[in-house]
């Protein structure tokens, strides 16, 4: 309710308490009252509409204060320790550490696949825990791309179709995007190419756009750079990095030095500890 419309009510009342408003009057404020509602519904959408679009101020993606830990023959494993991590939109951030370090299991836990043991996952700042796992499954293939170090790409599909298989799933025809996904990463011309036709940096570069398919808000890359020389995976990173411009948060897992240089912060992972490398 508006206060122009309360000020009129007051002034529209009688010391005895009997309407003193005549027709006009009366007329006037049914009519502010009505632009009152509207007004008030209007309020309603836009909150409605800021609240699903993620606050940039908040990381996409967190781990807070997670522990991990695995039950084995051998006894309790713990891959991950009281870790404290985000990853911001636009940020490409480099883990790096030992092989058994807890980087699989950081990943794993990024991407929703798997439970910490204590802490919590944060998406856009709203605890994932509760949440079944058809609606793990579908914030998974809204929020977070994945790029593997063996590419994972179908053999017996083209480029165009293995871009596009995330969606298959999903209403409406995605060809056109990833079309342009391939022509984003220079695949312009290898459409049609089955992996088979397709050079390790030129599979690595399908498995990128097909992880952007669903515009996620984080990329999630294990060994992007790991069956590839040197000069590709430049060429990829450089990718990677034009992607992290468009505002998408970049997790690489590597030890591979040459993904550091292209991050702009590295940290590492040792005995399931992080720390700023």
């Amino acid at each position: 309710m508006s206060d122009d419309w309360a000020a009129d009510a007051v002034e529209g009342a009688s010391v005895d308490g009997a309407p003193a408003a005549d027709d006009g009057d009366a007329v006037r404020e049914e009519g502010t009252v009505g632009d009152a509602a509207v007004d008030h519904d209007a309020r309603v959408r836009a909150g409605e509409l800021a609240a699903r679009i993620p606050d940039a101020t908040v990381p996409p993606l967190r781990l807070v204060d997670v522990t991990k830990r695995y039950d084995g023959g051998g006894g309790t494993v713990t891959a991950l320790s009281h870790v404290d991590f985000a990853v911001d939109a636009g940020e490409v951030i480099a883990v790096i550490g030992p092989s058994g370090s807890g980087k699989s299991t950081m990943l794993n836990l990024l991407g929703l696949l798997d439970d910490p043991t204590e802490g919590h996952v944060e998406l856009h700042g709203s605890p994932v825990a509760g949440r079944s796992e058809r609606e793990r499954t579908n914030v998974r293939r809204e929020t977070i791309g994945f790029v593997f170090q063996d590419f994972h790409l179908i053999p017996t599909l083209s480029a165009v179709e293995n871009v596009r298989l995330p969606t298959a799933f999903l209403p409406g025809d995605y060809t056109d995007r990833a079309v342009d996904l391939l022509e984003r990463v220079g695949l312009g011309d290898r459409l049609d190419h089955t992996p088979d036709e397709l050079s390790g940096g030129q599979k690595q570069r399908v498995a990128i756009a097909r992880s952007l398919i669903n515009e996620p808000d984080v990329l999630l890359a294990d060994e992007p750079t790991g069956n590839l020389d040197r000069d590709t995976g430049v060429s990829v990173l450089e990718e990677i990095r034009t992607i992290a411009q468009g505002g998408v948060g970049v997790v690489a897992v590597t030890h591979d030095d040459l993904v550091t240089e292209y991050a702009d912060r590295t940290v590492e992972l040792v005995d399931g500890v992080i720390g700023d490398a």
